[in-house]
């Protein structure tokens, strides 16, 4: 890191989202995942849920950073992500049981996916952004749903799958941001850091390295 580059903090757990971070050239200085109530709140409709966990998040890492000297005045980056049929919530399936509900639900259906995030300046502002992508899966065969279950790929994600796994296969159309349902759209958040004064290009003219 050089001195005159600022410092970066990923407030997530998600190996997803840091390989999505690196994958644009940003490489977060540290990560700091931050432990917040996920439960929708009465009436509380998908796309409001992903916005509110998405900014409380980055006020439970803005009161971490003031406590801690070597981060305070950091950028901070968070987000959430909400899989939802209408109005429903899908869990983070963390049982068998829990992913074979969602994957039934899914199956042949058209649903959508919210990613809201939200951008701690070094100033303590937070500024939010929310991408909406819709989608529809092909109608799971009995074959398909006991052996995507048996791969254990669904544990621990929103809607009881993975994407950029095999349930990749799943997906008959995608209008929106793939690596907003990966976890981390990648577009808002070059604008997001771009236009808060983070160098988000500053690794770019560095030489490529060759891929086997």
């Amino acid at each position: 890191m050089t001195a005159e580059r600022p410092k970066l903090v990923l407030a997530s757990a998600s190996p997803r989202r840091l390989g999505l971070l690196q994958q644009i050239g940003i490489d977060p200085d540290h990560l700091h995942p931050t432990d917040v109530d996920e439960t929708p709140q009465a009436g509380e409709l998908p796309r409001q849920l992903a916005q509110r966990l998405a900014k409380d998040k980055a006020e439970a890492a803005l009161a971490w950073s003031k406590r801690d000297a070597e981060w305070t005045g950091s950028f901070i980056l968070t987000a959430d992500t909400v899989v939802a049929v209408g109005r429903r919530v899908l869990p983070k399936a963390e049982t068998r049981e829990e992913a074979e509900e969602c994957l039934r639900l899914l199956s042949g259906r058209a649903h959508r996916v919210w990613t809201g995030l939200a951008l701690v300046t070094p100033s303590g502002a937070i500024k939010t952004r929310l991408v909406e992508s819709r989608l529809r899966f092909k109608r799971l065969s009995h074959a398909e749903l006991t052996t995507y279950l048996a791969s254990d790929e669904w544990r621990g994600k929103a809607g009881g799958y993975a994407i950029q796994g095999l349930a990749g296969a799943f997906v008959v159309r995608l209008i929106g941001s793939y690596p907003s349902v990966v976890g981390l759209p990648l577009y808002e958040v070059m604008t997001l850091l771009d236009g808060a004064g983070y160098p988000v290009r500053a690794t770019w003219d560095a030489p490529l390295v060759p891929v086997d």
